[in-house]
């Protein structure tokens, strides 16, 4: 009998709400005070902390067109790690199709921490920046 480990059944349901675009389900598996970390030099990188600025990023994510597949899936008791297919189909050309791993910390059944690692980081870059044009310099100082 093959039971699944209860981890994977927490980021199943977390790709199953992302690939649905369904921040409520989202919610129900991320903790309040989630750290999650986006590596790279691109407007949307950095470290957000709490389930909001976690939802504002998907929100912002999902205007890039950006899609996940899940290609295998590692748990324990606290940890799962994913390898996904992250990629696009943009019309307007500027696409991505490379590997992530993600490492997420499970704690009480919620995602409470997620690290990203890119498999071409300056491909991510290239792409982020593209999506997420900053403003002028000029419309940037307050």
């Amino acid at each position: 009998m093959n039971q699944q480990h209860p981890n994977l059944a927490i980021i199943n349901r977390f790709f199953e709400a992302y690939g649905k675009f369904d921040l409520n389900a989202m919610r129900e598996v991320v903790a309040e005070n989630v750290k999650w970390t986006i590596p790279g030099h691109h407007p949307l990188s950095g470290t957000k902390v709490g389930i909001d600025e976690v939802l504002a990023f998907f929100t912002h994510l999902g205007k890039s067109n950006f899609k996940a597949d899940p290609i295998v899936l590692g748990v324990n008791d606290q940890y799962v790690i994913d390898c996904h297919r992250g990629w696009s189909n943009r019309e307007d050309g500027n696409n991505i199709d490379i590997l992530w791993c993600l490492l997420w910390k499970i704690v009480d059944g919620k995602i409470v921490e997620v690290v990203n690692f890119a498999a071409d980081q300056h491909e991510a870059d290239r792409f982020f920046y593209k999506v997420y044009q900053l403003k002028p310099i000029q419309d940037r100082i307050v």
